[in-house]
């Protein structure tokens, strides 16, 4: 009997492109281990470990923790998932940690969401919140009765910092700066797949209709119907 090779997946996209939903949605059908870099990073610093306090002191300087410290965490938990399919999210995020991980394993796809910035403006910044009682509306999906007022007290939505049109470009450009030359570095090695759209229920029939040529669907709803 022939084993089938396991699978070494990337997946990338800018904040608010889906791939929180994807990624959810490809360990379900598809059985892999996700192993998320934000995720690591707060288990790290939660845990107080000397590279979770080491990566805790960036990020309180406000600056980006060095490629090192992020590639060392990354292939130190990936040692443990040497047995299983993975999908790898927020790592690598530069063009060094791609070159360290190719290093240590071969990566054969790299899953891009290719959502267009003006979407994901939309959709960061359609959200609004009552500050006393921490209800969170919507414009697009749970709008309020009447635009800017909360439908219980009448008093005035505001907009969280994050959530500022200003904010959201910043976080969309850096990522842009930051993740452009990693997507030429896997587009020139013909790992990159890119699936564009503007609706992640829409994208993801695509991603995993591709899927389904490198793994078998382990979920137990109807394989014909993905949702």
């Amino acid at each position: 009997m022939v084993v089938a090779p396991l699978l070494r997946a990337v997946i990338m996209g800018p904040p608010g492109s889906g791939k929180g939903t994807v990624s959810a949605r490809i360990i379900k059908h598809f059985g892999v281990k996700h192993l998320s870099s934000g995720d690591l990073l707060r288990d790290n610093m939660q845990k107080k470990t000397e590279v979770g306090i080491l990566a805790k002191s960036y990020i309180d300087q406000g600056r980006l923790i060095p490629d090192d410290i992020m590639t060392q965490l990354m292939l130190t938990e990936l040692k443990g998932l040497d047995q299983y399919n993975w999908l790898l999210d927020g790592f690598p995020r530069t063009v060094a940690q791609a070159e360290a991980l190719d290093k240590e394993c071969h990566i054969d796809t790299v899953i891009d969401l290719d959502v267009p910035f003006e979407t994901i403006k939309y959709r960061l910044t359609a959200r609004w919140i009552h500050p006393a009682s921490g209800r969170v509306y919507n414009l697009e999906f749970s709008p309020p009765k009447v635009q800017g007022i909360d439908d219980i007290t009448g008093e005035p939505l505001v907009q969280r910092d994050d959530d500022k049109p200003e904010t959201v470009s910043k976080r969309l450009q850096a990522y842009d700066a930051q993740t452009k030359p990693v997507l030429e570095y896997y587009r020139e090695r013909g790992l990159l797949k890119s699936f564009s759209g503007t609706e992640t229920n829409k994208i993801w029939p695509h991603i995993y209709a591709f899927l389904q040529t490198k793994l078998p669907d382990v979920s137990q709803k109807n394989a014909a119907a993905p949702r």
